[in-house]
């Protein structure tokens, strides 16, 4: 069976893939305590209705988290589809989504870090780069106040930390 820390981890992934979080947490029980089990056995025990059961199944086939196996009914001729966990994929999945968050942060900086941003410092109203700051003649397009320069440093230096942490348990 799992460790405690692979269980956690497991739980939360189901809850980041599952549109409904319920749900997919009740799967992934049903396969964790399972060797192989079909799509119509997770629905009976979970409940789930069968077209769920399966868009979350795939859900999780998509990052390898499950294994598929397909026989052929000899009665009806139809597939039957038999689900297996796969536990050990675990490590490489969070590796993944470590490396896409990285992808996004380098991103957001380099955004950060070539643009001069601007504010009316009004909460709700959002900053705007100087580009279109110059369009709207420095005044908020939301509340009409003055648009005033937005020092984003410390935006800057928190993904810079961020990004080193990530880079550090990637091993880069």
């Amino acid at each position: 069976m799992l460790s405690l820390v692979d269980d956690t981890i497991l739980i939360k992934i189901a809850e980041a893939l599952g549109e409904d979080k319920e749900e997919a947490v009740k799967l992934v029980e049903i396969l964790k305590n399972s060797d192989e089990i079909t799509d119509d056995e997770i629905a009976n025990k979970t409940g789930i209705r069968l077209n769920d059961v399966r868009k979350i199944l795939y859900k999780l086939y998509d990052h390898s988290l499950v294994r598929l196996r397909r026989t052929r009914d000899p009665r009806t001729g139809w597939f039957i589809f038999h689900w297996k966990l796969q536990p050990n994929q675990l490590e490489g999945f969070i590796l993944n989504q470590k490396r896409r968050v990285l992808e996004k942060l380098n991103a957001r900086l380099e955004y950060e870090k070539n643009h001069d941003f601007y504010y009316c410092y009004t909460p709700g109203c959002k900053r705007i780069p100087f580009e279109e700051a110059v369009e709207l003649l420095f005044k908020c397009p939301t509340c009409g106040k003055p648009l005033m320069h937005y020092d984003n440093s410390k935006i800057i230096n928190a993904l810079t930390k961020k990004i080193e942490q990530l880079r550090k348990e990637l091993g880069e």
